[in-house]
């Protein structure tokens, strides 16, 4: 399409060198429809560029998000996500972070309900109606369930891959979400962020994708040990003592 577009444009250069006036004139006409005709084909680039330049550009004034998760939160994922992947049970967890995925969540069944693993269990149990399709999680809660994404177009991507993980990857180039995926026919984990997967993880990778991603500070959970070594030696020095 780019070759057909530079091809126009050389055409109309001749055009003018040569003095056509006529097949200027026709050229001419057909420039705005050109404008309209990039943009319809280009669409998901000019999107992902847009996601792309939205999701560097911080205004001063402006909070992002960072560790919007409550404390516990994602490991109600991570277990969920072992637990699926011990059974070979299909699953897709959308977690959104910035960019909201209303669009998504409309045409899903909508639930707002406290996150949890029995809950994610349960949706995805194949005995269920809405184990079909992703459940959206925003910030501590699930959106909603049995919500359909638009798959990717990546022509390069493996043939293994099926459509939960075509539909994360898809989401993630579009959004500035992040998914984790289990497999039904290999039960392996997988986690996608910016169209980026990531394959066979298990429960501690998993665990800190999620807190990489979300931005959470592992520091500040790698810092609780020393305190509480200190507390415990503060404490043997007092018993001693007496």
């Amino acid at each position: 399409m780019a070759a057909g577009i530079a091809a126009f444009g050389l055409l109309y250069w001749l055009a003018e060198k040569q003095d056509l006036a006529t097949l200027v004139f026709v050229l001419r006409g057909r420039l705005l429809y050109i404008g309209v005709g990039i943009i319809v084909l280009f669409q998901p680039e000019i999107r992902q560029a847009l996601v792309t330049f939205g999701n560097r550009f911080r205004i001063p004034f402006t909070r992002s998000y960072r560790g919007q998760f409550g404390e516990g939160a994602y490991d109600e994922i991570v277990l969920a996500a072992t637990t699926l992947s011990s059974t070979k049970t299909g699953a897709l967890i959308i977690i959104e972070r910035n960019m909201g995925l209303k669009n998504v969540t409309d045409g899903g069944v909508k639930l707002d309900a406290e996150l949890s693993y029995d809950l994610l269990v349960s949706i995805f149990n194949p005995a269920t109606p809405l184990h079909d399709g992703a459940v959206v999680v925003r910030r501590h809660r699930i959106a909603a369930a049995s919500c359909f994404l638009p798959l990717t177009l990546n022509p390069l991507l493996s043939r293994e891959l099926g459509t939960r993980h075509r539909a994360a990857i898809g989401v993630t180039e579009d959004t500035d979400a992040v998914a984790v995926v289990v497999s039904e026919e290999t039960g392996l984990i997988s986690f996608v962020q910016r169209g980026q997967i990531k394959r066979g993880l298990d429960a501690p990778k998993l665990r800190a994708a999620i807190l990489q991603a979300l931005e959470v500070s592992a520091k500040r959970e790698q810092d609780k040990e020393p305190e509480k070594l200190v507390e415990t030696e503060a404490e043997t020095e007092e018993v001693a003592s007496v």
